[in-house]
Protein backbone atom coordinates (compact mmCIF):
# COMPACT_ATOMS: atom_id res chain seq x y z
CA UNK A 1 0.00 0.00 0.00
CA UNK A 2 2.57 2.53 1.11
CA UNK A 3 4.78 2.32 -1.96
CA UNK A 4 1.74 3.21 -4.09
CA UNK A 5 1.59 6.69 -2.57
CA UNK A 6 5.27 7.38 -1.98
CA UNK A 7 7.70 8.82 -4.56
CA UNK A 8 10.29 6.38 -5.93
CA UNK A 9 13.13 7.91 -3.93
CA UNK A 10 11.51 6.71 -0.68
CA UNK A 11 12.18 3.15 0.50
CA UNK A 12 9.25 1.48 2.23
CA UNK A 13 8.40 -1.75 4.02
CA UNK A 14 5.09 -2.99 5.42
CA UNK A 15 3.61 -6.07 7.08
CA UNK A 16 0.02 -7.02 7.78
CA UNK A 17 0.71 -9.20 10.80
CA UNK A 18 3.25 -9.89 13.51
CA UNK A 19 5.70 -12.73 12.66
CA UNK A 20 6.63 -14.69 15.77
CA UNK A 21 10.32 -15.10 14.94
CA UNK A 22 11.35 -11.45 14.82
CA UNK A 23 14.39 -10.35 16.81
CA UNK A 24 15.55 -6.79 17.34
CA UNK A 25 18.73 -5.19 18.54
CA UNK A 26 19.09 -5.36 22.35
CA UNK A 27 18.85 -1.56 22.55
CA UNK A 28 15.48 -1.71 20.80
CA UNK A 29 14.17 -4.57 22.93
CA UNK A 30 15.04 -2.56 26.02
CA UNK A 31 12.60 0.17 24.93
CA UNK A 32 9.61 -2.15 25.42
CA UNK A 33 10.93 -4.50 28.09
CA UNK A 34 8.22 -3.45 30.53
CA UNK A 35 5.37 -3.27 28.01
CA UNK A 36 2.50 -5.69 27.48
CA UNK A 37 2.48 -8.35 24.78
CA UNK A 38 0.43 -6.33 22.29
CA UNK A 39 2.74 -3.34 22.52
CA UNK A 40 5.86 -5.52 22.21
CA UNK A 41 4.50 -7.25 19.10
CA UNK A 42 3.57 -4.05 17.28
CA UNK A 43 6.87 -2.43 18.26
CA UNK A 44 8.95 -5.38 17.07
CA UNK A 45 7.16 -5.62 13.74
CA UNK A 46 7.31 -1.87 13.17
CA UNK A 47 11.04 -1.78 13.92
CA UNK A 48 11.53 -4.80 11.67
CA UNK A 49 9.86 -2.80 8.88
CA UNK A 50 12.27 0.03 9.61
CA UNK A 51 15.21 -2.36 9.25
CA UNK A 52 13.82 -3.67 5.95
CA UNK A 53 13.33 -0.15 4.63
CA UNK A 54 16.90 0.82 5.56
CA UNK A 55 18.19 -2.28 3.79
CA UNK A 56 16.20 -1.32 0.68
CA UNK A 57 17.87 2.07 0.92
CA UNK A 58 21.23 0.27 0.72
CA UNK A 59 22.09 0.51 4.42
CA UNK A 60 22.86 -2.17 6.98
CA UNK A 61 20.11 -2.40 9.61
CA UNK A 62 20.93 -0.69 12.87
CA UNK A 63 19.02 0.15 16.05
CA UNK A 64 16.18 2.60 15.53
CA UNK A 65 15.75 4.15 18.96
CA UNK A 66 13.55 6.94 20.31
CA UNK A 67 14.27 10.65 20.21
CA UNK A 68 12.23 13.67 21.28
CA UNK A 69 8.54 12.92 21.88
CA UNK A 70 9.15 9.28 21.02
CA UNK A 71 10.04 9.94 17.37
CA UNK A 72 12.34 7.31 15.84
CA UNK A 73 16.00 8.22 15.42
CA UNK A 74 17.56 7.50 12.04
CA UNK A 75 21.14 7.21 10.79
CA UNK A 76 22.85 10.46 9.75
CA UNK A 77 21.59 11.69 6.40
CA UNK A 78 18.39 9.63 6.61
CA UNK A 79 14.86 10.75 7.41
CA UNK A 80 11.94 8.44 8.01
CA UNK A 81 8.69 7.63 9.71
CA UNK A 82 7.01 4.59 11.29
CA UNK A 83 3.33 3.78 11.74
CA UNK A 84 1.19 0.94 13.01
CA UNK A 85 -2.47 0.15 13.57
CA UNK A 86 -4.49 -3.03 13.92
CA UNK A 87 -3.38 -5.36 11.12
CA UNK A 88 -0.74 -3.08 9.64
CA UNK A 89 2.86 -1.97 10.37
CA UNK A 90 5.02 0.14 8.06
CA UNK A 91 8.11 2.30 7.74
CA UNK A 92 9.43 4.71 5.12
CA UNK A 93 12.96 6.16 4.82
CA UNK A 94 14.92 8.32 2.38
CA UNK A 95 18.34 9.89 1.97
CA UNK A 96 18.91 13.54 1.31
CA UNK A 97 15.31 14.59 1.98
CA UNK A 98 13.92 17.00 4.55
CA UNK A 99 11.19 14.97 6.19
CA UNK A 100 8.76 12.06 5.90
CA UNK A 101 5.48 11.50 7.70
CA UNK A 102 3.28 8.42 7.38
CA UNK A 103 0.19 7.23 9.24
CA UNK A 104 -2.18 4.27 9.07
CA UNK A 105 -5.63 3.90 10.57
CA UNK A 106 -8.42 1.33 10.37
CA UNK A 107 -11.17 2.50 8.02
CA UNK A 108 -13.77 2.72 10.77
CA UNK A 109 -16.06 5.46 12.06
CA UNK A 110 -14.44 8.02 14.31
CA UNK A 111 -15.26 7.74 18.02
CA UNK A 112 -17.90 10.18 19.14
CA UNK A 113 -16.59 13.70 19.61
CA UNK A 114 -13.14 13.14 18.10
CA UNK A 115 -13.85 14.76 14.73
CA UNK A 116 -15.08 17.93 16.44
CA UNK A 117 -11.76 18.19 18.31
CA UNK A 118 -9.54 17.54 15.30
CA UNK A 119 -11.30 19.29 12.39
CA UNK A 120 -12.62 22.74 11.65
CA UNK A 121 -16.29 22.93 10.59
CA UNK A 122 -15.16 23.65 7.01
CA UNK A 123 -12.88 20.59 6.96
CA UNK A 124 -15.60 18.34 8.34
CA UNK A 125 -18.14 19.60 5.77
CA UNK A 126 -15.72 19.10 2.87
CA UNK A 127 -15.21 15.42 3.74
CA UNK A 128 -18.59 14.57 2.20
CA UNK A 129 -17.24 15.56 -1.22
CA UNK A 130 -14.84 12.60 -1.17
CA UNK A 131 -17.63 10.08 -1.54
CA UNK A 132 -16.07 7.74 1.02
CA UNK A 133 -17.88 6.06 3.90
CA UNK A 134 -16.74 7.37 7.29
CA UNK A 135 -14.15 9.84 5.90
CA UNK A 136 -13.35 11.35 9.31
CA UNK A 137 -10.57 8.82 9.86
CA UNK A 138 -8.93 9.91 6.64
CA UNK A 139 -8.69 13.48 7.87
CA UNK A 140 -7.38 12.30 11.25
CA UNK A 141 -4.73 10.17 9.52
CA UNK A 142 -3.64 13.03 7.27
CA UNK A 143 -3.14 15.27 10.30
CA UNK A 144 -1.10 12.58 12.04
CA UNK A 145 1.14 12.30 8.97
CA UNK A 146 1.46 16.09 8.90
CA UNK A 147 2.64 16.19 12.50
CA UNK A 148 5.21 13.45 11.86
CA UNK A 149 6.59 15.43 8.93
CA UNK A 150 6.41 18.72 10.85
CA UNK A 151 8.10 17.91 14.14
CA UNK A 152 11.55 16.85 12.81
CA UNK A 153 11.72 20.13 10.87
CA UNK A 154 10.75 22.44 13.72
CA UNK A 155 11.04 20.63 17.06
CA UNK A 156 7.73 22.23 18.03
CA UNK A 157 4.29 20.84 18.80
CA UNK A 158 1.57 21.16 16.14
CA UNK A 159 -2.05 20.87 17.19
CA UNK A 160 -4.77 19.29 15.07
CA UNK A 161 -6.37 22.68 14.40
CA UNK A 162 -3.03 24.25 13.44
CA UNK A 163 -3.15 22.45 10.06
CA UNK A 164 -6.03 23.00 7.65
CA UNK A 165 -6.34 20.09 5.23
CA UNK A 166 -7.89 20.24 1.78
CA UNK A 167 -8.49 17.05 -0.20
CA UNK A 168 -8.40 17.24 -3.99
CA UNK A 169 -11.85 16.60 -5.45
CA UNK A 170 -11.31 17.51 -9.09
CA UNK A 171 -11.98 14.91 -11.85
CA UNK A 172 -11.35 12.08 -12.28
CA UNK A 173 -13.56 11.00 -9.35
CA UNK A 174 -11.73 9.67 -6.33
CA UNK A 175 -12.12 5.92 -5.94
CA UNK A 176 -10.01 5.20 -2.90
CA UNK A 177 -6.89 7.30 -3.39
CA UNK A 178 -5.95 10.90 -3.94
CA UNK A 179 -3.96 13.89 -2.77
CA UNK A 180 -4.25 16.47 -0.03
CA UNK A 181 -2.64 19.74 0.96
CA UNK A 182 -2.21 21.30 4.39
CA UNK A 183 -1.83 24.95 5.25
CA UNK A 184 -0.01 25.49 8.56
CA UNK A 185 -1.04 28.41 10.77
CA UNK A 186 1.93 28.19 13.17
CA UNK A 187 4.91 30.21 11.99
CA UNK A 188 8.60 30.34 12.88
CA UNK A 189 11.93 30.96 11.12
CA UNK A 190 12.29 28.41 8.35
CA UNK A 191 9.19 26.49 9.34
CA UNK A 192 7.14 25.01 6.49
CA UNK A 193 3.85 26.75 5.75
CA UNK A 194 2.42 24.03 3.54
CA UNK A 195 2.63 20.27 3.06
CA UNK A 196 1.38 18.11 0.22
CA UNK A 197 0.60 14.43 0.61
CA UNK A 198 -1.21 11.41 -0.77
CA UNK A 199 -3.71 8.96 0.67
CA UNK A 200 -5.00 5.47 -0.05
CA UNK A 201 -8.00 3.56 1.29
CA UNK A 202 -7.92 -0.19 0.65
CA UNK A 203 -8.67 -3.44 2.44
CA UNK A 204 -10.19 -1.78 5.47
CA UNK A 205 -7.13 0.45 6.01
CA UNK A 206 -6.30 4.11 5.50
CA UNK A 207 -2.71 5.11 4.74
CA UNK A 208 -1.51 8.70 4.38
CA UNK A 209 1.96 9.89 3.44
CA UNK A 210 4.02 13.07 3.10
CA UNK A 211 7.52 13.15 1.64
CA UNK A 212 9.36 16.49 1.64
CA UNK A 213 12.33 16.48 -0.75
CA UNK A 214 15.41 18.56 -0.21
CA UNK A 215 15.31 21.91 -2.01
CA UNK A 216 16.87 22.04 -5.46
CA UNK A 217 20.40 23.50 -5.49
Amino acid sequence: MLEEIMPPWVATAELFGDPLDLTLFPEEEALVSGSGDKRRREFRTSRHCAHLALRRLGMDPRPVLRGDRGAPTWPPGVVGSITHCAGYRAAAVARGALSIGIDAEPHLPMPRGVLERTATPAEAAALDLLGLPDPGRLLFSAKEAIYKAWYPLTGHWLGFLDATVTFATSPPPLTGSGTFAAEISVHGPGWPARFEGRWLVSGGLIVTAIAVPAPSP
